[in-house]
Protein backbone atom coordinates (compact mmCIF):
# COMPACT_ATOMS: atom_id res chain seq x y z
CA UNK A 1 0.00 0.00 0.00
CA UNK A 2 1.65 3.14 -1.13
CA UNK A 3 1.12 7.16 -0.09
CA UNK A 4 3.00 8.86 -1.63
CA UNK A 5 4.73 10.11 -4.82
CA UNK A 6 6.87 7.75 -6.89
CA UNK A 7 8.22 10.01 -9.27
CA UNK A 8 12.04 8.23 -8.41
CA UNK A 9 10.26 4.78 -9.69
CA UNK A 10 10.99 2.58 -13.32
CA UNK A 11 8.43 1.96 -14.44
CA UNK A 12 7.53 -1.66 -15.59
CA UNK A 13 4.98 -3.98 -14.40
CA UNK A 14 4.26 -5.13 -10.82
CA UNK A 15 2.13 -7.89 -9.72
CA UNK A 16 0.86 -6.98 -6.54
CA UNK A 17 1.78 -10.51 -4.98
CA UNK A 18 5.44 -10.54 -3.14
CA UNK A 19 5.65 -14.15 -3.55
CA UNK A 20 5.27 -14.07 -7.07
CA UNK A 21 6.05 -12.30 -10.80
CA UNK A 22 5.66 -12.82 -14.06
CA UNK A 23 8.25 -13.81 -16.15
CA UNK A 24 7.40 -12.21 -19.43
CA UNK A 25 7.00 -9.28 -18.38
CA UNK A 26 4.13 -6.44 -18.80
CA UNK A 27 0.83 -8.84 -20.36
CA UNK A 28 0.62 -7.62 -23.91
CA UNK A 29 -2.85 -5.89 -24.91
CA UNK A 30 -6.28 -7.94 -24.09
CA UNK A 31 -7.45 -9.31 -27.00
CA UNK A 32 -11.01 -11.03 -26.62
CA UNK A 33 -11.28 -14.45 -26.77
CA UNK A 34 -12.92 -16.86 -29.38
CA UNK A 35 -16.37 -17.74 -29.02
CA UNK A 36 -18.03 -20.46 -28.21
CA UNK A 37 -19.28 -21.28 -31.40
CA UNK A 38 -16.52 -22.04 -34.30
CA UNK A 39 -16.05 -19.19 -36.78
CA UNK A 40 -18.15 -19.39 -39.84
CA UNK A 41 -16.17 -20.09 -43.23
CA UNK A 42 -15.29 -17.42 -45.09
CA UNK A 43 -16.93 -18.17 -48.60
CA UNK A 44 -19.68 -20.56 -49.36
CA UNK A 45 -18.22 -23.29 -51.39
CA UNK A 46 -19.66 -24.18 -54.69
CA UNK A 47 -19.41 -26.95 -57.16
CA UNK A 48 -19.31 -25.58 -60.49
CA UNK A 49 -19.88 -28.15 -63.46
CA UNK A 50 -16.39 -28.40 -65.33
CA UNK A 51 -16.43 -28.52 -69.12
CA UNK A 52 -14.50 -30.96 -71.04
CA UNK A 53 -11.58 -29.08 -71.07
CA UNK A 54 -11.06 -30.00 -67.98
CA UNK A 55 -12.42 -33.07 -67.70
CA UNK A 56 -11.29 -36.38 -69.30
CA UNK A 57 -15.01 -37.78 -70.69
CA UNK A 58 -15.99 -40.24 -72.90
CA UNK A 59 -17.38 -40.60 -75.47
CA UNK A 60 -19.74 -42.99 -78.24
CA UNK A 61 -19.19 -42.01 -81.97
CA UNK A 62 -21.83 -42.12 -84.22
CA UNK A 63 -21.91 -45.27 -85.97
CA UNK A 64 -20.62 -44.91 -89.75
CA UNK A 65 -18.25 -42.31 -88.76
CA UNK A 66 -15.12 -42.75 -88.99
CA UNK A 67 -12.67 -41.87 -86.20
CA UNK A 68 -10.65 -38.25 -86.36
CA UNK A 69 -8.76 -36.18 -84.42
CA UNK A 70 -11.07 -33.01 -84.63
CA UNK A 71 -14.13 -31.72 -82.41
CA UNK A 72 -15.72 -35.17 -81.16
CA UNK A 73 -19.30 -35.53 -82.31
CA UNK A 74 -21.83 -38.34 -81.14
CA UNK A 75 -23.42 -39.12 -77.63
CA UNK A 76 -21.31 -37.26 -74.87
CA UNK A 77 -21.19 -39.77 -71.20
CA UNK A 78 -19.50 -39.39 -68.24
CA UNK A 79 -16.57 -41.33 -67.35
CA UNK A 80 -16.45 -43.56 -64.08
CA UNK A 81 -14.04 -41.14 -62.70
CA UNK A 82 -16.37 -38.53 -63.14
CA UNK A 83 -19.11 -40.42 -60.91
CA UNK A 84 -17.05 -41.44 -58.14
CA UNK A 85 -16.02 -37.72 -57.68
CA UNK A 86 -19.49 -36.45 -57.56
CA UNK A 87 -20.62 -38.93 -55.52
CA UNK A 88 -17.74 -38.70 -52.86
CA UNK A 89 -18.71 -35.05 -52.99
CA UNK A 90 -22.56 -35.72 -52.48
CA UNK A 91 -21.45 -37.70 -49.23
CA UNK A 92 -18.89 -35.66 -47.94
CA UNK A 93 -21.60 -32.88 -48.17
CA UNK A 94 -23.93 -34.48 -46.42
CA UNK A 95 -21.63 -35.29 -43.70
CA UNK A 96 -20.71 -32.30 -42.86
CA UNK A 97 -23.80 -30.78 -42.79
CA UNK A 98 -25.09 -33.78 -40.64
CA UNK A 99 -21.99 -33.29 -38.25
CA UNK A 100 -22.86 -29.32 -37.99
CA UNK A 101 -26.62 -30.05 -37.21
CA UNK A 102 -25.12 -32.29 -34.46
CA UNK A 103 -23.27 -30.02 -32.95
CA UNK A 104 -25.50 -27.52 -33.18
CA UNK A 105 -28.29 -29.09 -31.46
CA UNK A 106 -26.60 -31.36 -28.95
CA UNK A 107 -23.52 -29.59 -27.80
CA UNK A 108 -24.67 -25.80 -28.08
CA UNK A 109 -28.11 -26.73 -27.35
CA UNK A 110 -30.10 -23.93 -29.32
CA UNK A 111 -33.39 -24.80 -27.90
CA UNK A 112 -32.57 -24.96 -24.30
CA UNK A 113 -29.50 -25.04 -22.29
CA UNK A 114 -26.76 -27.59 -22.03
CA UNK A 115 -25.03 -29.12 -18.89
CA UNK A 116 -21.56 -28.44 -18.52
CA UNK A 117 -20.79 -31.91 -18.11
CA UNK A 118 -21.65 -34.59 -20.81
CA UNK A 119 -23.28 -31.46 -23.21
CA UNK A 120 -26.79 -32.81 -22.20
CA UNK A 121 -29.47 -30.90 -23.44
CA UNK A 122 -32.02 -29.52 -21.30
CA UNK A 123 -35.47 -27.35 -22.04
CA UNK A 124 -36.02 -23.79 -20.18
CA UNK A 125 -38.74 -25.05 -18.32
CA UNK A 126 -35.91 -28.31 -16.72
CA UNK A 127 -33.48 -25.89 -15.26
CA UNK A 128 -34.93 -24.51 -11.32
CA UNK A 129 -37.73 -26.71 -11.31
CA UNK A 130 -36.19 -28.92 -8.28
CA UNK A 131 -35.14 -31.55 -10.09
CA UNK A 132 -31.67 -32.67 -10.21
CA UNK A 133 -30.97 -33.17 -14.63
CA UNK A 134 -27.30 -32.14 -14.84
CA UNK A 135 -24.45 -34.95 -12.98
CA UNK A 136 -23.36 -31.93 -11.30
CA UNK A 137 -26.54 -30.09 -10.27
CA UNK A 138 -25.66 -26.98 -12.74
CA UNK A 139 -29.59 -26.74 -13.26
CA UNK A 140 -30.74 -26.56 -9.76
CA UNK A 141 -27.48 -24.73 -8.12
CA UNK A 142 -28.03 -20.88 -9.29
CA UNK A 143 -31.62 -20.31 -8.46
CA UNK A 144 -31.70 -17.72 -5.87
CA UNK A 145 -30.21 -14.66 -5.23
CA UNK A 146 -30.03 -11.27 -3.41
CA UNK A 147 -31.44 -8.03 -5.00
CA UNK A 148 -30.06 -4.42 -3.52
CA UNK A 149 -28.67 -3.25 -0.31
CA UNK A 150 -32.23 -4.39 1.39
CA UNK A 151 -31.52 -8.10 0.44
CA UNK A 152 -34.73 -9.16 -2.01
CA UNK A 153 -34.86 -12.25 -2.39
CA UNK A 154 -35.40 -13.26 -6.06
CA UNK A 155 -36.05 -17.10 -7.82
CA UNK A 156 -35.38 -17.79 -11.42
CA UNK A 157 -38.84 -18.49 -13.24
CA UNK A 158 -37.90 -20.84 -15.65
CA UNK A 159 -41.16 -20.79 -17.35
CA UNK A 160 -40.70 -16.93 -17.87
CA UNK A 161 -36.64 -17.30 -18.16
CA UNK A 162 -36.48 -13.92 -15.87
CA UNK A 163 -35.62 -13.21 -11.78
CA UNK A 164 -38.74 -12.18 -9.72
CA UNK A 165 -38.98 -11.49 -6.50
CA UNK A 166 -40.42 -13.98 -3.57
CA UNK A 167 -43.60 -13.04 -2.30
CA UNK A 168 -43.68 -13.50 1.49
CA UNK A 169 -46.84 -15.31 2.22
CA UNK A 170 -46.58 -18.32 4.03
CA UNK A 171 -42.69 -17.58 4.19
CA UNK A 172 -40.89 -18.28 7.61
CA UNK A 173 -37.66 -19.18 8.98
CA UNK A 174 -37.46 -22.81 7.50
CA UNK A 175 -37.71 -21.23 3.85
CA UNK A 176 -34.94 -19.05 4.46
CA UNK A 177 -32.61 -21.44 6.42
CA UNK A 178 -33.33 -23.78 3.38
CA UNK A 179 -32.09 -20.73 0.78
CA UNK A 180 -28.84 -19.70 2.10
CA UNK A 181 -28.27 -23.80 2.74
CA UNK A 182 -28.84 -23.98 -1.31
CA UNK A 183 -26.54 -20.78 -1.89
CA UNK A 184 -23.84 -21.82 -0.49
CA UNK A 185 -23.88 -20.96 3.31
CA UNK A 186 -23.81 -22.96 6.54
CA UNK A 187 -27.52 -22.92 8.29
CA UNK A 188 -25.89 -22.02 11.65
CA UNK A 189 -25.04 -18.83 9.98
CA UNK A 190 -28.51 -17.68 9.16
CA UNK A 191 -29.76 -14.47 10.58
CA UNK A 192 -33.40 -13.84 9.75
CA UNK A 193 -35.78 -13.10 7.01
CA UNK A 194 -37.95 -9.92 6.94
CA UNK A 195 -40.25 -8.29 4.21
CA UNK A 196 -39.63 -4.81 1.73
CA UNK A 197 -41.29 -3.33 -0.67
CA UNK A 198 -39.73 -4.50 -4.17
CA UNK A 199 -40.43 -1.19 -6.72
CA UNK A 200 -40.12 -1.77 -9.98
CA UNK A 201 -38.68 -5.43 -9.16
CA UNK A 202 -42.24 -6.49 -8.98
CA UNK A 203 -43.09 -5.45 -12.43
CA UNK A 204 -43.76 -8.50 -13.95
CA UNK A 205 -44.95 -10.43 -10.75
CA UNK A 206 -43.86 -12.61 -8.23
CA UNK A 207 -43.06 -16.25 -7.34
CA UNK A 208 -45.11 -17.84 -4.87
CA UNK A 209 -44.94 -20.72 -2.39
CA UNK A 210 -47.66 -23.20 -3.52
CA UNK A 211 -50.72 -24.26 -1.70
CA UNK A 212 -49.75 -26.97 0.85
CA UNK A 213 -45.99 -26.52 0.31
CA UNK A 214 -43.53 -27.98 3.02
CA UNK A 215 -39.80 -27.10 4.53
CA UNK A 216 -37.98 -29.28 1.85
CA UNK A 217 -34.41 -28.77 0.24
CA UNK A 218 -35.41 -27.59 -3.35
CA UNK A 219 -37.50 -24.78 -2.71
CA UNK A 220 -37.74 -24.15 -6.40
CA UNK A 221 -39.92 -26.96 -6.75
CA UNK A 222 -42.32 -25.24 -4.83
CA UNK A 223 -42.39 -21.84 -5.90
CA UNK A 224 -45.20 -20.93 -8.66
CA UNK A 225 -45.54 -17.42 -10.58
CA UNK A 226 -47.95 -15.25 -9.39
CA UNK A 227 -48.97 -11.79 -10.67
CA UNK A 228 -50.13 -9.94 -7.43
CA UNK A 229 -48.64 -10.26 -3.62
CA UNK A 230 -50.70 -9.75 -0.73
CA UNK A 231 -47.34 -9.33 1.50
CA UNK A 232 -44.06 -7.47 0.54
CA UNK A 233 -41.23 -9.25 -0.93
CA UNK A 234 -38.65 -11.38 1.55
CA UNK A 235 -35.85 -10.05 2.44
CA UNK A 236 -32.79 -12.76 3.58
CA UNK A 237 -29.94 -12.18 5.49
CA UNK A 238 -27.54 -15.35 5.13
CA UNK A 239 -24.50 -14.34 7.14
CA UNK A 240 -24.12 -11.43 9.60
CA UNK A 241 -21.79 -9.52 7.42
CA UNK A 242 -20.06 -6.57 6.21
CA UNK A 243 -20.09 -4.46 9.77
CA UNK A 244 -17.17 -2.54 10.61
CA UNK A 245 -16.72 -1.42 14.47
CA UNK A 246 -14.04 1.53 13.39
CA UNK A 247 -13.58 2.09 9.60
CA UNK A 248 -12.86 5.41 8.60
CA UNK A 249 -15.73 8.04 8.69
CA UNK A 250 -14.15 11.17 6.82
CA UNK A 251 -12.07 10.95 3.57
CA UNK A 252 -8.51 10.36 3.41
CA UNK A 253 -5.97 11.25 0.77
CA UNK A 254 -3.02 8.55 0.81
CA UNK A 255 -3.02 5.71 3.32
CA UNK A 256 -2.82 5.71 6.75
CA UNK A 257 -2.32 2.87 9.14
CA UNK A 258 -5.90 1.06 9.93
CA UNK A 259 -6.84 0.36 13.22
CA UNK A 260 -7.98 -2.83 14.97
CA UNK A 261 -11.80 -3.92 14.06
CA UNK A 262 -11.62 -1.17 10.66
CA UNK A 263 -11.67 -3.87 8.48
CA UNK A 264 -11.96 -7.06 10.30
CA UNK A 265 -12.62 -9.56 6.92
CA UNK A 266 -9.04 -8.85 6.03
CA UNK A 267 -6.17 -11.93 6.26
CA UNK A 268 -3.17 -12.33 5.55
CA UNK A 269 -2.08 -15.51 3.78
CA UNK A 270 1.49 -16.94 4.91
CA UNK A 271 4.07 -19.35 4.08
CA UNK A 272 6.91 -20.44 6.59
CA UNK A 273 5.48 -17.23 8.51
CA UNK A 274 6.16 -14.99 5.69
CA UNK A 275 2.98 -12.41 4.20
CA UNK A 276 2.57 -13.88 0.77
CA UNK A 277 -1.15 -12.19 -0.23
CA UNK A 278 -4.15 -11.01 1.48
CA UNK A 279 -7.72 -12.10 1.64
CA UNK A 280 -11.25 -11.32 2.54
CA UNK A 281 -13.45 -13.39 4.86
CA UNK A 282 -16.96 -14.29 3.46
CA UNK A 283 -17.97 -17.06 5.68
CA UNK A 284 -16.51 -18.90 8.64
CA UNK A 285 -14.75 -21.71 6.21
CA UNK A 286 -14.19 -19.56 3.38
CA UNK A 287 -11.75 -17.06 2.40
CA UNK A 288 -11.53 -15.20 -1.66
CA UNK A 289 -8.25 -14.10 -2.75
CA UNK A 290 -6.67 -14.06 -6.11
CA UNK A 291 -5.69 -16.67 -8.37
CA UNK A 292 -1.93 -15.74 -9.46
CA UNK A 293 -1.25 -15.91 -5.37
CA UNK A 294 -1.16 -19.52 -6.20
CA UNK A 295 0.66 -20.56 -9.21
CA UNK A 296 3.53 -21.44 -8.05
CA UNK A 297 2.16 -22.47 -4.44
CA UNK A 298 -0.50 -24.48 -5.41
CA UNK A 299 -0.43 -27.09 -2.28
CA UNK A 300 -2.46 -25.65 0.34
CA UNK A 301 -1.06 -27.37 2.91
CA UNK A 302 2.41 -25.36 3.26
CA UNK A 303 -0.31 -21.85 3.84
CA UNK A 304 -1.56 -19.95 6.64
CA UNK A 305 -4.74 -17.88 7.06
CA UNK A 306 -3.91 -15.34 10.05
CA UNK A 307 -6.49 -12.74 10.79
CA UNK A 308 -7.68 -10.53 13.81
CA UNK A 309 -5.16 -7.92 13.91
CA UNK A 310 -3.43 -5.36 12.19
CA UNK A 311 -0.45 -6.42 13.45
CA UNK A 312 1.30 -9.19 11.37
CA UNK A 313 4.29 -9.49 14.25
CA UNK A 314 1.06 -9.90 17.07
CA UNK A 315 -0.64 -12.55 14.54
CA UNK A 316 2.84 -14.38 14.23
CA UNK A 317 1.96 -15.38 17.98
CA UNK A 318 -0.90 -17.14 16.73
CA UNK A 319 -0.98 -20.42 15.41
CA UNK A 320 -3.19 -19.40 12.13
CA UNK A 321 -5.61 -21.79 10.37
CA UNK A 322 -4.75 -24.38 8.13
CA UNK A 323 -5.94 -24.68 4.55
CA UNK A 324 -8.26 -27.72 3.61
CA UNK A 325 -8.26 -26.43 -0.45
CA UNK A 326 -7.68 -24.11 -3.08
CA UNK A 327 -10.08 -23.83 -5.78
CA UNK A 328 -8.50 -21.26 -8.68
CA UNK A 329 -10.73 -19.92 -11.40
CA UNK A 330 -10.44 -22.86 -14.24
CA UNK A 331 -10.15 -19.84 -16.97
CA UNK A 332 -7.42 -18.14 -15.27
CA UNK A 333 -5.13 -16.83 -17.66
CA UNK A 334 -1.59 -16.37 -16.84
CA UNK A 335 -0.50 -14.15 -20.11
CA UNK A 336 -3.12 -11.17 -18.91
CA UNK A 337 -4.36 -12.09 -15.18
CA UNK A 338 -7.95 -12.69 -17.01
CA UNK A 339 -10.44 -14.22 -13.99
CA UNK A 340 -7.47 -13.67 -11.61
CA UNK A 341 -9.93 -14.87 -8.34
CA UNK A 342 -9.94 -17.81 -6.09
CA UNK A 343 -10.93 -19.53 -3.03
CA UNK A 344 -9.45 -21.05 0.09
CA UNK A 345 -11.43 -23.41 1.83
CA UNK A 346 -10.31 -23.70 5.47
CA UNK A 347 -10.00 -26.90 7.61
CA UNK A 348 -11.44 -25.28 10.74
CA UNK A 349 -13.95 -22.46 10.75
CA UNK A 350 -13.10 -19.06 12.05
CA UNK A 351 -14.62 -17.63 14.73
CA UNK A 352 -16.05 -14.21 14.51
CA UNK A 353 -15.20 -11.64 16.83
CA UNK A 354 -15.50 -7.68 16.84
CA UNK A 355 -11.93 -7.99 14.83
CA UNK A 356 -13.00 -11.07 13.11
CA UNK A 357 -16.01 -10.36 10.39
CA UNK A 358 -16.67 -11.19 6.75
CA UNK A 359 -17.44 -9.13 3.90
CA UNK A 360 -20.79 -9.60 2.17
CA UNK A 361 -20.26 -10.46 -1.42
CA UNK A 362 -22.38 -8.18 -3.24
CA UNK A 363 -25.67 -8.25 -3.99
CA UNK A 364 -27.38 -7.68 -7.92
CA UNK A 365 -27.82 -4.02 -7.83
CA UNK A 366 -25.15 -2.56 -5.66
CA UNK A 367 -23.66 0.27 -7.10
CA UNK A 368 -19.69 -0.50 -7.97
CA UNK A 369 -20.32 1.94 -10.77
CA UNK A 370 -17.44 4.27 -12.23
CA UNK A 371 -16.48 6.89 -9.54
CA UNK A 372 -17.75 5.42 -6.96
CA UNK A 373 -15.53 5.65 -3.63
CA UNK A 374 -13.67 2.63 -2.42
CA UNK A 375 -11.19 1.45 -0.24
CA UNK A 376 -8.15 -0.62 -0.29
CA UNK A 377 -6.08 -2.38 2.43
CA UNK A 378 -3.24 -4.84 3.18
CA UNK A 379 0.14 -4.91 4.15
CA UNK A 380 1.79 -4.46 0.73
CA UNK A 381 4.98 -2.56 0.52
CA UNK A 382 5.10 1.03 0.76
CA UNK A 383 6.98 1.75 -2.55
CA UNK A 384 7.83 -0.54 -5.52
CA UNK A 385 10.09 -3.25 -4.26
CA UNK A 386 9.88 -1.32 -0.89
CA UNK A 387 9.77 -3.66 2.89
CA UNK A 388 6.72 -5.04 4.31
CA UNK A 389 5.36 -3.25 6.80
CA UNK A 390 4.14 -4.39 10.00
CA UNK A 391 0.65 -2.47 10.36
CA UNK A 392 -2.09 -2.93 8.06
CA UNK A 393 -2.34 0.42 5.63
CA UNK A 394 -5.39 1.47 4.55
CA UNK A 395 -6.24 4.41 1.22
CA UNK A 396 -9.68 5.70 -0.37
CA UNK A 397 -9.75 5.40 -4.20
CA UNK A 398 -11.69 5.92 -6.96
CA UNK A 399 -13.36 3.52 -9.06
CA UNK A 400 -13.12 3.99 -12.94
CA UNK A 401 -14.73 3.47 -15.92
CA UNK A 402 -13.42 0.53 -18.28
CA UNK A 403 -13.09 2.76 -21.18
CA UNK A 404 -10.89 5.47 -19.06
CA UNK A 405 -8.90 2.48 -17.88
CA UNK A 406 -8.65 1.27 -21.18
CA UNK A 407 -7.35 4.54 -23.07
CA UNK A 408 -4.24 4.15 -24.76
CA UNK A 409 -2.46 6.69 -22.19
CA UNK A 410 -4.01 4.57 -19.35
CA UNK A 411 -3.43 1.54 -19.29
CA UNK A 412 -3.93 0.69 -22.90
CA UNK A 413 -6.75 -2.17 -23.38
CA UNK A 414 -5.57 -4.24 -20.64
CA UNK A 415 -8.75 -4.57 -18.59
CA UNK A 416 -10.84 -7.41 -19.28
CA UNK A 417 -14.82 -7.57 -18.23
CA UNK A 418 -13.25 -9.61 -15.46
CA UNK A 419 -11.60 -7.11 -14.29
CA UNK A 420 -11.93 -3.15 -12.68
CA UNK A 421 -9.62 -0.44 -12.10
CA UNK A 422 -9.59 1.59 -9.50
CA UNK A 423 -7.00 4.24 -7.45
CA UNK A 424 -5.67 8.10 -8.57
CA UNK A 425 -4.88 9.15 -12.31
CA UNK A 426 -2.93 11.63 -10.56
CA UNK A 427 -0.71 8.85 -9.21
CA UNK A 428 0.21 8.40 -5.10
CA UNK A 429 -2.21 6.17 -4.19
CA UNK A 430 -2.39 2.29 -4.71
CA UNK A 431 -2.20 -1.51 -3.73
CA UNK A 432 1.68 -2.68 -4.30
CA UNK A 433 3.64 -5.91 -3.89
CA UNK A 434 2.10 -8.10 -1.24
CA UNK A 435 -1.28 -6.78 -1.66
CA UNK A 436 -2.71 -9.41 -4.06
CA UNK A 437 -5.63 -11.02 -3.00
CA UNK A 438 -6.52 -8.25 -0.52
CA UNK A 439 -10.09 -6.71 -0.64
CA UNK A 440 -11.17 -3.71 -2.36
CA UNK A 441 -14.38 -2.46 -0.76
CA UNK A 442 -17.15 -0.25 -1.06
CA UNK A 443 -20.03 0.90 1.03
CA UNK A 444 -23.64 0.88 0.99
CA UNK A 445 -26.76 0.60 2.91
CA UNK A 446 -24.81 0.66 5.81
CA UNK A 447 -22.71 -2.46 4.77
CA UNK A 448 -19.07 -2.73 3.27
CA UNK A 449 -19.85 -5.17 0.31
CA UNK A 450 -16.53 -6.71 -1.26
CA UNK A 451 -15.81 -5.90 -4.50
CA UNK A 452 -12.51 -6.86 -6.24
CA UNK A 453 -9.10 -8.75 -5.14
CA UNK A 454 -6.45 -7.09 -6.30
CA UNK A 455 -4.97 -8.38 -8.95
CA UNK A 456 -2.08 -6.55 -11.00
CA UNK A 457 -0.73 -2.89 -11.58
CA UNK A 458 1.91 -0.97 -13.90
CA UNK A 459 4.46 0.17 -11.27
CA UNK A 460 2.88 1.27 -7.89
CA UNK A 461 0.93 4.69 -7.65
CA UNK A 462 2.16 6.30 -11.06
CA UNK A 463 0.35 8.34 -12.82
CA UNK A 464 -2.28 7.19 -15.17
CA UNK A 465 -1.44 3.43 -13.90
CA UNK A 466 -4.32 2.90 -11.57
CA UNK A 467 -4.28 -0.61 -9.95
CA UNK A 468 -6.36 -3.56 -11.26
CA UNK A 469 -9.11 -5.75 -9.39
CA UNK A 470 -10.71 -8.93 -9.85
CA UNK A 471 -14.58 -7.89 -10.40
CA UNK A 472 -15.74 -10.25 -7.97
CA UNK A 473 -19.73 -8.73 -8.96
CA UNK A 474 -19.00 -10.73 -12.24
CA UNK A 475 -17.78 -13.73 -9.83
CA UNK A 476 -20.54 -14.23 -7.46
CA UNK A 477 -22.17 -16.85 -9.61
CA UNK A 478 -18.79 -18.82 -9.31
CA UNK A 479 -18.20 -17.76 -5.38
CA UNK A 480 -21.69 -19.62 -4.93
CA UNK A 481 -21.25 -22.42 -7.17
CA UNK A 482 -17.96 -23.33 -5.35
CA UNK A 483 -19.56 -23.02 -2.02
CA UNK A 484 -22.43 -25.11 -3.04
CA UNK A 485 -20.00 -28.14 -4.37
CA UNK A 486 -17.94 -27.87 -1.15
Amino acid sequence: MTSFSMTNQAIGPIYDNAGFQHDEGRPPPYSPQPGVYPPPPQEIPSYVAMTPKTINTCHTATPGTPHNTGQKKGIKTCCWKYILCVSLCVVLILAVVGLLLWYFLYYQCLLGKSCRSGGKCLSPSQWCDGVRDCSHGEDESQCFRLHGTNYILESYSSDSQTWMPVCAENWDNNYGRAVCEQMGYRRQDYVTYGQASTGSLASKGYMKLKTGSKHESHIQSQLTYSQSCSARAVTLRCIECGESSAAPSIRVVGGTEAVNGAWPWQVSLQINGQHICGGSIISPYWIVSAAHCFEKYSNPRIWRVYSGDVSLFKMSFGVGKTVQKIISHDKFNTRNNDNDIALLKLDTPLTFTRTVKPVCLPSIGVSVSAEHQAWITGWGALRSAGPVPDRLNQAQVTIYRRETCNSPQVLNGEVTHTMICAGKLQGGVDTCQGDSGGPLVVKGGNTWWLAGDSSWGIGCALRNKPGVYGNVTYFSDWIHEQMQNE
